[in-house]
């Protein structure tokens, strides 16, 4: 038994057709160029230092580029990434993606710098991180500089007492911002009150600084 043709012009599109997976694949890639924009506008990129490597290969010497970039969104979170190709730009960029990959995130009194002192290390590399009134400003050189300006700490002094390579730097400054922490963290961690932490009032009846404690 025949079936007729239903009326009416046939179907050509729609959301289960060939139509419909075109206009989904048009959102998706806005979706995914809105996300960048608001990432590239989120994060501040720096970079640290780039290097030519050559490779000696039966023809010749063959160059390509190796990029050491810090990200951070100047509001606590930073983060740092290698990345090599033949060319410049795609060096820089599969640094800075590396780097959005493997953001952490910094505890900072005030917002402006550090808790406390630590100190960091990674191979030859060391450093001294030191927490510093306000007005001082990032007193640190070469690759620290930048790792505490997209962090967006205000006043910090830096010292390197190990190695000046770069790369150990950034790794030892990543090492000693790690083990930073706050008050409020450590007394969550041991069960008890931030103001059973701070230091005791002198006799002469003055208040706790808790405020200085930017807690």
């Amino acid at each position: 038994m025949a079936y007729a043709p239903r009326s009416g012009a046939p179907r050509t599109g729609g959301e289960g057709g060939e139509g419909g997976d075109r206009r989904r694949g048009r959102r998706r890639d806005d979706n995914r160029e809105q996300r960048q924009d608001r990432e590239q506008d989120e994060f501040k990129d720096k970079l640290v230092t780039i290097n030519r490597v050559a490779k000696v290969v039966k023809g010749g010497r063959r160059f390509s580029f190796a990029a050491l970039v810090v990200v951070g969104d100047e509001k606590g979170r930073v983060g740092w990434g290698a990345g090599k190709a033949r060319e410049v730009p795609e060096a820089i960029r599969k640094a800075t993606e590396r780097a959005k990959r493997g953001l952490i995130r910094v505890p900072m009194r005030e917002g402006r710098t550090l808790h406390h002192d630590v100190i960091g290390e990674f191979g030859a590399g060391r450093v001294i991180l030191r927490a510093a009134p306000a007005g001082t400003g990032i007193i640190a050189g070469g690759p620290m500089r930048a790792v505490f300006e997209v962090l967006g700490m205000g006043d910090v002094v830096a010292k390197c007492t190990g190695t000046t390579n770069p790369h150990n730097m950034v790794k030892a400054t990543f090492a000693g911002l790690a083990r930073c922490t706050s008050p409020r963290a450590v007394a969550a961690r041991r069960g008890k009150k931030v103001a059973d932490l701070l230091p005791n009032p002198p006799r002469g009846g003055a208040e706790p600084a808790t405020e200085a404690a930017g807690v």
